[in-house]
């Protein structure tokens, strides 16, 4: 049988229609990878093009690694010559290589998020800002927005003219931006913005990558931002030939910049494209896509499609209330050790997701003690750990001489006597004549002031200079081997005889143990292992990269962190008005847009299920600290009741916990609950012991009202959303807005 009989006739269609540009939207378990990887063999095996001409570029190493795997299993030899890679590290290629041109050198160092923390707070104090009042997180948004969208310090300045606030971001980000070229480092907003700077403006670089990408395929299209677009169209500008494969239903990456019209535009942009549809899954029951499609058909802003199966119905979804979110926790957990117990599934096929990551505790809390193996994946990344961060800027330290982020961190790790007025000398010093910290600290007699903090400098210094020299010859393995042995990282480790230390010293080991790994892997592909392809490959590692789906413990982890992955059995929890849709989504200027951005993530949560989906909601959950009521999801009440076991407006109590489906107490239907007299009620609440009133309100439907940043407008509707009311108003100049009416503060007006 021919390879590729075994594709649907809409795959096959992509894998043949290679020549100039075509957008295939794969819908969730359509198959997309099946057909990449196809493509790319087709490629090589039926028109003879040579795999180093073909370019597969895609968001995670995870994935990335899948297609390599896949490929090299479809061609066999040569498959090796194909450049699979994520965006971060394709950009990381070009720039080791021709960075030079946009003023980096080879060596430049990649900061992760606490990097950049630590160099705005530098920032921040340079230029004299009050942190407390303008946080280090909020000037680094507005500084990667920018980079998003290829605005670089000088515009952002220019469009910041006549406007205070946004004049002072753009000295930040000025210097910020000065920082990071002086100490020969990139964020990784830069990564992606200087390839485009590179590729627009040098056209020597530009033919060479278009002459050597002549098919270029982008998976998980419908993540990309404007930069990522940019650098799309540069790489495939010679002969056009792109294929990109996405989802717009699966955009929900909008606050990390992700640009939706990338993909709903994609005609225009190529007014030649071919678009092929796959909307047959393979993944999910026929009910669970039922489902998903009623959600998210809710949606004006998508292309037309919708998912169908071959499988069977399968078991209708279950939507189940809580009166508290301790009940529900305690109720997943309890299905779970049920199911394993009866031997329906093991661990392993169970994943509960959620819309923030403050609802993880409550569900841990519950798995340990129902004794159920869980992961939370999405949690401190474990090169940010101290432990890791302080040897890893060893190794920063020994490659890029000029990193200074790295050099501060480490100059009294471990304690060597050197203090803050000393480093903070020794910076001043190097501003003054223009160098780096470490070129000052070697410079340290010439430092006035620093006394016998002299002496105290020299045997760093020596180390970090023995460090550069070992990694001239010798592996990573071998120098971070030499870091823990000569600082005696470890031994101060043992000497504290604590859990917490033991725990330390095991990730210090674990981070040796991926030295190695790196060592091995490098060699097997025939590429020269070294201290600067560890610690690339290391900064562009991501959370979800290292998930096990082998692995028998029951996985916790966001709705953000779920794409891309599938589950047997999957509990989406939190189904709420307030929770998912979050509050800010319906508050929102461009409210619309915002539900729809959460509608989609709805969506991806119900298409991770593969047999059995459960909805899970609680009329009462502590939030920030307070006790909050919330209405069932109005996503839930978007599927059908005849795909949700019970009905979804029946309020059948369920037989063991109590709780109840539909969205409503056993003896109130949801038409009662909307109903409620507007009058003052007192709710006991649960587990806290606390009173909360809720008064009545000073206006009525009808009513015309005031808004502090809507202005006034007309009361359209009312509804007791349990703690609070949900109030629905035409404003005058901002159009429809719903509110709960604690956070509104609306004023009546005559």
């Amino acid at each position: 049988m021919n390879t590729y009989d075994s594709l649907n006739e809409q795959q096959k269609q992509g894998v043949l229609t290679t020549e100039g540009p075509v957008l295939i939207l794969a819908g969730a378990g359509s198959g997309k990878t099946r057909v990449l990887t196809h493509r790319a063999a087709y490629l090589i095996g039926e028109k003879g093009v040579k795999p180093y001409h073909i370019m597969a570029i895609t968001f995670t190493n995870k994935a990335a690694s899948e297609m390599r795997e896949r490929i090299d299993a479809l061609v066999g030899e040569g498959a090796e010559s194909v450049w699979v890679s994520t965006f971060h590290s394709a950009c990381v290629r070009i720039l080791r290589r021709f960075g030079e041109r946009v003023g980096y050198g080879g060596g430049f160092t990649i900061y992760d998020a606490d990097d950049q923390k630590n160099l705005m707070k530098e920032v921040c104090k340079r230029l004299e800002i009050d942190t407390k009042m303008f946080s280090e997180r909020s000037f680094l948004n507005v500084i990667s927005s920018a980079k998003d969208e290829l605005i670089g310090p000088e515009q952002f300045a220019a469009d910041a003219q006549g406007d205070f606030a946004r004049s002072r971001q753009a000295q930040v980000y000025r210097e910020y931006q000065a920082r990071l070229h002086a100490n020969n480092a990139m964020d990784f907003d830069d990564l992606i913005m200087k390839t485009v700077e590179l590729l627009k403006f040098d056209a020597e670089v530009r033919a060479y990558y278009q002459d050597k990408i002549r098919y270029l395929m982008v998976d998980e299209y419908q993540d990309t931002n404007t930069a990522q677009f940019e650098l799309i169209r540069l790489l495939s500008s010679g002969r056009r030939n792109l294929c990109v494969v996405g989802d717009d239903d699966q955009s929900i990456y909008k606050f990390r910049g992700a640009n939706i019209r990338n993909i709903l535009h994609f005609e225009q942009y190529f007014p030649e494209a071919v678009v092929i549809k796959l909307e047959q899954n393979y993944r999910s029951t026929g009910n669970i896509l039922k489902a998903a499609n009623a959600v998210i058909a809710h949606n004006a802003g998508r292309k037309e499609k919708s998912l169908w199966t071959e499988a069977d119905d399968g078991d209708k979804i279950e939507v189940l209330q809580f009166d508290s979110a301790y009940e529900e926790a305690d109720e997943i957990a309890r299905r779970i050790a049920r199911r394993v117990g009866n031997g329906d599934c093991n661990y392993g096929d169970v994943a509960v997701l959620y819309r923030t990551n403050s609802q993880s505790r409550l569900l841990e809390e519950k798995m340990i003690m129902a004794g159920i193996p869980y992961k939370i994946v999405g949690g401190v990344n474990f090169y940010a750990r101290r432990e890791i961060k302080d040897l890893l800027c060893y190794l920063k330290a020994a490659d890029n001489g000029r990193d200074d982020l790295a050099v501060a961190r480490i100059v009294n790790i471990p304690k060597r006597g050197i203090g803050a007025v000393t480093l903070a000398k020794a910076a001043a010093f190097a501003y003054e004549k223009e160098i780096d910290l470490f070129g000052a600290l070697e410079r340290a007699e010439e430092i006035p002031g620093l006394g016998r903090s002299v002496s105290k400098l020299r045997p760093f210094t020596d180390l970090i200079c023995d460090l550069r020299e070992s990694a001239k010859d010798s592996g990573p393995a071998a120098i971070l081997q030499e870091v823990i042995e000569r600082t005696g990282y470890v031994r101060e480790l043992e000497a504290e005889h604590t859990d917490e230390a033991q725990a330390r010293i095991e990730n210090i080991d674990e981070l040796m143990s991926k030295a190695v790994a790196y060592e091995q892997e490098a060699t097997q592909a025939g590429e020269e292992p070294t201290l600067r392809g560890f610690l690339e490959e290391v900064a562009l590692v991501a959370d979800i990269d290292s998930w096990d789906a082998e692995a028998s413990h029951v996985v916790l982890m966001t709705l953000h962190s779920a794409k891309g992955l599938e589950f047997p059995h999957v509990f989406l929890s939190g189904m709420e008005d307030g929770l998912f849709p979050s509050y800010l989504s319906i508050v929102a200027d461009n409210s619309d847009e915002e539900i729809e951005e959460e509608r989609r993530l709805c969506y991806v949560g119900i298409t991770r299920a593969m047999e059995s989906l459960t909805l899970t909601a609680a009329k009462m959950r502590m939030q920030r600290g307070e006790t909050q009521y919330h209405m069932l999801s109005r996503f839930v009440k978007e599927i059908p009741d005849e795909l949700v076991a019970g009905g979804l407006r029946e309020a059948k109590p369920h037989e063991e916990r109590g709780a109840f489906r539909g969205g409503a107490h056993p003896a109130v239907s949801m038409h009662a609950m909307k109903t409620t007299p507007l009058a003052a009620q007192t709710y006991q609440a649960k587990n806290f012991g606390t009173k909360i009133e809720k008064t009545a309100l000073s206006y009525a439907q009808g009513d015309r009202v005031r808004h502090g940043k809507f202005g006034d407008g007309t009361v359209a509707a009312i509804n007791d959303g349990g703690r609070d009311f949900e109030v629905t108003v035409d404003f005058d100049t901002m159009g429809r807005k719903k509110m709960f009416a604690s956070f509104a503060k609306l004023q009546k007006i005559d």
